[in-house]
């Protein structure tokens, strides 16, 4: 009786390469691990090909088994474009886990669920908000998707599609600073600043970039949320950076005060992230989705 080699089979070889063990494998493919091995048995009878070293402990693959690993990944892949390919752009049901800050939230989120809602139909999307340094953890421990985060971070399994770069500008409530014209870095150090924290990609890429301006501020007052640090900013507790057309309309109100400084403020670029060791390809197809309907100049936008 000819044995045929099927995805499933595949598909779990692929994962306990991945994850490192059957029982992980079994875990992230929502089976039991007496269920993955019977379809690597199955696989190394179909095969020919010894796929693990038994006389060693764990899922320790065999020279053969690793090149097999190879072709199970390019095989899945194709089977995923395969799928993408059906009538009127719909996918089949999954899920995708998708994480953004405070800002993209606030600003354009709502145009990229809609369309990620009229593009994919079956898509079940899970949207979390959260800090930078905690979504890009996520992202290489491969609990979430795809982010949407400042550079920041880099990593070689990590692809990173610029979408946008983000103009900041110092401000403060208005009367607060005083003299006229553009000042020096330097002067606002007579001033409590309101900064992001550590787990702020913006805050991060800011800290470094003050770092090599050599400027340093004694008063500070961290927040991580963005949308405190701007409503202590209004109340004249500091003075802070924040995405100038984003809060705008606050200064056309009176509320704020743009302050010119010299340097200005270096743009944030922002980026979609997805791995790129993963054997499906919708990721970058989002990614795609998410630099043509970005937009950070206005809050709440369809």
């Amino acid at each position: 009786m000819t044995v045929s080699v099927t995805l499933k089979q595949l598909e779990a070889l692929y994962w306990i390469a991945k994850l490192g063990t059957f029982e992980r494998a079994a875990l992230r493919m929502n089976t039991t691990q007496s269920a993955i091995s019977k379809r690597i048995q199955e696989l190394e009878m179909a095969s020919g090909i010894v796929i693990f070293d038994r006389s060693l402990r764990g899922a320790r693959l065999t020279e053969r088994g690793e090149y097999l690993v190879s072709i199970a990944a390019e095989m899945l892949a194709t089977h995923d474009r395969i799928m993408e390919l059906k009538a009127d752009r719909t996918l089949p049901l999954r899920r995708l886990r998708l994480g953004v800050t405070e800002l993209t939230a606030m600003t354009w989120l709502p145009r990229l669920v809609t369309a990620l809602q009229e593009t994919y139909p079956t898509l079940v999307l899970e949207p979390e908000v959260d800090m930078s340094r905690t979504l890009y953890e996520r992202l290489l421990d491969e609990t979430i998707d795809l982010v949407v985060i400042p550079e920041a971070f880099v990593a070689p399994e990590i692809t990173a599609l610029r979408i946008a770069e983000v103009e900041n500008a110092w401000m403060a409530r208005p009367g607060m600073i005083e003299g006229e014209g553009p000042l020096h870095l330097s002067e606002l150090a007579r001033y409590p600043v309101l900064v992001q924290g550590g787990r702020s990609g913006s805050g991060l890429y800011f800290s470094k970039w003050l770092k090599s301006e050599g400027v340093a501020f004694e008063k500070f007052i961290s927040s991580d949320s963005l949308t405190a640090m701007v409503g202590l900013t209004v109340a004249g507790l500091g003075v802070s950076y924040v995405p100038r057309r984003c809060f705008q309309p606050l200064v056309d109100e009176g509320k704020l005060a743009i302050i010119e400084t010299h340097p200005g403020l270096p743009l944030v670029p922002y980026a979609a992230m997805y791995r790129n060791d993963r054997p499906f390809r919708i990721m970058e197809t989002v990614a795609g989705l998410a630099a043509r309907v970005c937009d950070f100049s206005g809050q709440f936008q369809f």
